[in-house]
């Protein structure tokens, strides 16, 4: 039976996910070429709709730790794993030699509906390893106009210590800086709404837009935009199959983040296992 997908590779570093005879949907690197201080780590860039509109933005000028579609953990028991500079309560945000690598080790399944590693998060300054993670992207055309990818992931703590995981918010006291879980850095004119009320970020119970949505308990979330040039609408949903949880979204970058935890640190125990579902939904509107 045809998926209406197919894969390729380039070369040991990027696999992409195509229609079927057709355009790019997405490119997963596995094997990133980023600097050590952007917390390297495997991302999707380009995501695209049906139609081939560019959803994503890499390494954006104003952030350029901020890779597209990514999963990340702010705060690991003093380490970086977002990239950019660490914030501290007593001087601020500076650049330190606190960051880590998540280290693609295996290929579990690769197909085009199902992309399946393991990975290793490493301690750049030492080579510690503090999590190994089992991650799977599976990937479905649910509709002539939309697919959808499904992203889980299951992390283990293997340092033989306890492991805090957290954000500059619940770490370290920075009210609403909630950069943790999976990220979605969109391009630019995604919430570009030009006075039209249709375009924006609006989620379950009626919420609509950045300040009713951010922090707010919702199991998903939908930025609805337009595109440049070719003016057609695109609506990305996002969902947590695990529940509600407490969103994080910057309209003005933009960026979307799904964190496990948000006002106290997960503590995750020697040997313990965390878990995220989450199901994004990519829809050419119109």
């Amino acid at each position: 039976m045809s998926t209406g997908l197919e894969l390729k590779t380039d070369g040991d570093r990027a696999v992409e996910i195509h229609r079927a005879g057709g355009g790019l949907l997405l490119r997963y690197v596995y094997r990133p070429e980023t600097a050590p201080n952007e917390s390297p780590r495997p991302y999707a860039h380009p995501v695209c709709t049906l139609s081939g509109e560019t959803l994503t933005n890499f390494r954006p000028n104003d952030h350029p730790w901020q890779h597209a579609l990514s999963f990340t953990i702010n705060c690991l028991s003093g380490q970086n794993f977002w990239g950019g500079p660490s914030y501290r309560a007593d001087d601020g945000y500076k650049f330190r030699d606190d960051h880590g690598t998540q280290q693609h080790l295996a290929w579990l399944e690769k197909s085009a509906t199902r992309l399946e590693h393991s990975l290793d998060w490493k301690v750049n300054a030492t080579s510690e390893v503090l999590l190994h993670e089992e991650r799977a992207l599976n990937f479905a055309i649910i509709s002539p106009q939309a697919w959808t990818l499904r992203w889980t992931s299951a992390l283990a703590n293997v340092s033989k210590r306890p492991l805090s995981l957290g954000q500059y918010h619940s770490t370290h006291g920075l009210a609403g800086s909630h950069y943790s879980g999976l990220q979605f850095r969109g391009a630019r004119d995604l919430l570009d709404e030009h006075m039209d009320d249709s375009i924006n970020i609006f989620a379950e119970g009626g919420l609509v837009g950045e300040k009713a949505l951010h922090g707010a308990s919702a199991q998903w979330v939908e930025w609805r935009g337009q595109k440049d040039t070719s003016l057609r609408r695109v609506n990305i949903r996002f969902a947590n199959n695990q529940g509600p949880l407490s969103w994080f979204f910057r309209r003005n970058n933009p960026l979307l983040a799904m964190p496990f935890q948000y006002n106290r640190d997960l503590q995750l125990a020697p040997g313990a296992t965390l878990a995220i579902d989450h199901t994004l939904t990519f829809t050419d509107a119109s």
